[in-house]
């Protein structure tokens, strides 16, 4: 992220808009664990916060140093998650519009524009601007990305310690080898996400 705001965020602060929600996910590819949405607004007459951009390119140490600032400068703040029985139930895609939803919902201001990662979301309710790869070019999009990257995989490495088979503490969830291994060797546990184990091991979900 070259200059701190983004053209976009200050065009919406040009016409009036005071409160400028970014939203992003952490967590749809992993074969284990929750996927995790970051609502945040961040004060539009302070400067950015310097490092901030995509939270897959900052070192751990970095990304919970920024996290940490980010917190502490921001005018709101909200955490949502899908959990894994609610990815099964309605898919991945689905699991992460309810989860933004929720997460913009318990924002403690009313945003005048939600900035969204991705591609737009017909499903989120909520109006909204997509931002393609918006962790790397937005602001506001990229403090939420290091947030809900730094919740999620805080608690991923919490889980390692009552399931030490699968390497979450390193791979927080992903399709590694020693993920897979760990399937392999151990089973299922009730943290996985079936249906993806399935594929990655290209064949039934195991047990």
């Amino acid at each position: 992220m070259a200059g701190g705001w983004s053209a976009i965020e200050k065009a919406l602060r040009a016409s009036g808009a005071q409160y400028i929600a970014g939203v992003d996910e952490v967590g749809r590819g992993p074969l284990a664990g929750p996927v995790v949405v970051c609502a945040i607004v961040m004060p539009t007459d302070r400067r950015a916060i310097r490092g901030v951009t995509d939270s897959k390119a900052l070192a751990r140490e970095e990304r919970e140093r920024l996290a940490t600032r980010i917190r502490s400068e921001a005018v709101a703040i909200a955490l949502a998650a899908s959990s894994v029985t609610e990815i099964g139930r309605w898919n991945i895609h689905q699991a992460t519009a309810r989860a933004m939803g929720r997460a913009i919902a318990r924002l403690g201001v009313v945003p005048d524009a939600v900035l969204v990662d991705g591609k737009p979301i017909r499903t989120l309710g909520v109006p909204h601007q997509s931002v393609v790869g918006g962790d790397a070019i937005c602001y506001s999009i990229g403090c939420a990305s290091i947030v809900a990257k730094v919740v999620r995989d805080r608690l991923m490495r919490r889980l390692a310690t009552r399931h030490p088979a699968y390497g979450w503490e390193s791979n927080v969830g992903y399709g590694t080898p020693a993920h897979l291994a760990g399937l392999r060797h151990a089973g299922l546990t009730a943290h996985h996400r079936a249906a993806f184990c399935r594929s990655a091991l290209g064949g039934p979900p195991l047990r």
